[in-house]
C-alpha cells in the first residue's frame, strides 16, 4: 500500500454497534502495549533473532534484478514455513504449506466462538479492471477510488499476491485455535475488488470480533519497517468510528507488539515516530467499520532489505504468526 496513491482497504457501514460491546480499556493499557512493542524491538536489536529472519536479513536485487527469494515468490513456491517462536501451538499446515486449505475451525480452542475477518489488500485481478476500481465510492469523510492495484517489489512480486499469501497462512493459524475466519476475497473470487466500502461491510455483516487488512507499502528505498494503521475518531456522513476507535487501538497495539517480537521487522523509520503505530482518518476500510479493525503495512516492497523478507515464504509465515498472536492477545485480554 503506497502513500502516494489512492487507497487500498477494506469494507463498511451497516449496523451500528453499541459502544458497550467493545472493550474500551484505559489509555494506560494502550500505552503499555505500545511500550511493549518498542521494548520487544530493542531486545531483538540487542540480541538478534534466533530464527535468522531479522529486519536486516538477506539482500534483494535492485531494478531489473531478482533474488532467489523473489524468484521463489514470483513462481508461487514458498520456503518451508517456520514454527511459532512464542511456544504456542503451531499451524495445522505442514511445512511449506501456504495455508490455502480452508480448514474448518478446531472443535475447541481459545478463539472458539470468535469471528475474525481478514482483508487481503487489493486483488491480483485489479489491473485488468481499471475502470471498475477507479470509480469513486463514499468513505464517509470524502470519496475515493474503489480500490487500486497496489505496489510491487522491483522484481515484480506484487502486493496483492503477498497479502493473499499471508492471509491464507493467518487463516490457518486462527482456525486451528477455534476461530471462524472470513476473507473479503480469495483466489479470484471476486475477480477484482471488492471496493473499499464493500470490504468494510463484509466485516460489519459478519459481526466480527476483530478485523485486519493486510498490506505492504510502496515507499522510497531506504524507508523500511512495518506500521499498523489505527482508525481516528471519525463522525462524518456514513462514517462513525467512535464506538470502535478505542478497541481498534488496543487491537493495533497488540498486533504491533507481537509482530515485532515474532518477525524481528523494525517499526517504520519513516512514519509513526518509531512506534509502529499511525492513526488515519482517510481510509474507507477503517472509517466505515463498525467492528474493531486495523491495517498492517508489513514492510516496504521498494526497499531491498524489506523486499528480501517479504518475498520469503518462511518470513511470511512469521508475519502471519505475529499477526495471529496479536489478535489472540487482544481477544483474550
Amino acid at each position: 500500500m503506497s502513500y502516494v496513491g489512492p487507497e487500498f482497504d477494506p469494507p463498511r457501514p451497516e449496523r451500528r454497534e453499541s459502544a458497550g460491546r467493545f472493550r474500551r480499556g484505559p489509555v494506560v493499557a494502550l500505552v503499555a502495549l505500545v511500550s511493549g512493542a518498542l521494548l520487544g524491538w530493542a531486545a531483538y536489536a540487542a540480541v538478534g533473532s534466533s530464527g535468522g529472519s531479522g529486519g536486516t536479513g538477506g539482500s534483494a536485487g535492485g531494478p531489473g534484478s531478482s533474488t532467489a527469494a523473489e524468484r521463489s515468490a514470483t513462481s508461487g513456491t514458498s520456503s518451508p514455513a517456520s514454527s511459532s517462536t512464542s511456544g504456542k501451538a503451531p499451524s495445522s499446515a505442514s511445512p511449506g504449506d501456504d495455508g490455502k486449505r480452508a480448514d474448518t475451525p478446531a472443535a475447541s480452542g481459545p478463539l472458539k466462538g470468535k469471528v475474525i475477518v481478514i482483508d487481503p489488500g487489493h486483488n491480483p485481478g485489479n489491473f485488468q479492471h481499471a475502470s471498475e476500481i477507479n470509480r469513486k465510492v463514499d468513505i464517509g469523510t470524502n470519496w475515493k477510488e474503489c480500490d487500486t492495484t497496489g505496489t510491487a517489489t522491483n522484481a515484480g512480486y506484487t502486493e496483492a499476491r503477498f497479502t493473499l499469501d499471508v492471509a491464507h497462512r493467518l487463516r490457518a493459524l486462527l482456525q486451528q485455535q477455534g476461530a471462524t475466519v472470513k476473507l473479503t476475497h480469495d483466489d479470484g473470487s471476486p475477480s477484482w475488488g471488492p471496493c473499499v466500502d464493500e470490504r468494510a461491510r463484509i466485516g460489519n455483516s459478519a459481526h466480527a470480533d476483530a478485523a485486519i487488512s493486510i498490506h505492504a507499502d510502496g515507499s522510497a528505498p531506504g524507508n523500511r519497517g512495518f506500521h499498523v494503521i489505527l482508525p481516528a475518531s471519525v463522525h462524518s456522513g456514513a462514517a462513525d468510528t467512535r464506538p470502535i476507535a478505542a478497541a481498534s487501538h488496543e487491537l493495533g497495539a497488540s498486533v504491533a507488539g507481537n509482530f515485532v517480537r515474532v518477525t524481528g521487522e523494525p517499526p517504520s523509520n519513516y512514519i509513526g515516530d518509531g512506534t509502529g503505530l499511525v492513526t488515519r482518518k482517510d481510509l474507507g476500510g477503517l472509517n466505515l467499520s463498525t467492528v474493531p479493525k486495523v491495517f498492517i503495512e508489513c514492510g516496504n516492497m521498494r526497499d531491498s532489505k524489506d523486499a528480501a523478507l517479504l518475498t520469503s515464504g518462511a518470513w511470511r509465515q512469521k508475519a502471519a504468526e505475529g499477526i495471529s498472536e496479536g489478535i489472540v492477545s487482544f481477544l483474550r485480554g
